[in-house]
Parts: structure tokens; sequence; C-alpha cells
């Protein structure tokens, strides 16, 4: 399989992520209404710390799997 058809489709994916504009319809009417209570700047902070502890928890977990699987080869 060559470089172009293995990568091409991850790029052009993560190009067309960097593209898109969307937001969730709650954040939305929040920032949309004029009660100036809700800055744009803190909308974004929730979505970050919300997106963060997803990834987190996979992470913890690769890591819990390959200590196992390295004590396991340690044993053999």
């Amino acid at each position: 399989m060559s470089f172009k058809a293995k990568y091409l489709p991850v790029a052009v994916l993560l190009f067309f992520s960097a593209l898109a504009n969307a937001q969730c319809a709650m954040c939305r009417a929040a920032l949309e209404s004029n009660d100036g209570g809700i800055k744009p700047e803190s909308v974004n902070d929730g979505i970050v710390y919300l997106m963060v502890l997803p990834y987190l928890l996979v992470a913890l977990v690769g890591y819990a799997v390959y200590r196992l699987r390295r004590k396991k080869k340690a044993e053999v």
C-alpha cells in the first residue's frame, strides 16, 4: 500500500474537520441570547473540559493494558 493511499484519507478528514463550524443547540442558544451573562470564552472552556475527560479515560485504560501486557511478557 502506497504512502498516498494510506495517509490521504486521514489528511482529508483532518482538513474537513478543521473547517467545521458546529455547536450544539444549547450552546448556540446561550450564545445568541441577549442576556450577556455567558461569554463565548467560558462556553469554549466548558467544551474543552468536557472533551478532555473521555480522552483521559481512554489513556488510563490504554496505560493499564500496556502495563498488564508488559507484566505478562516479563513473566514468560
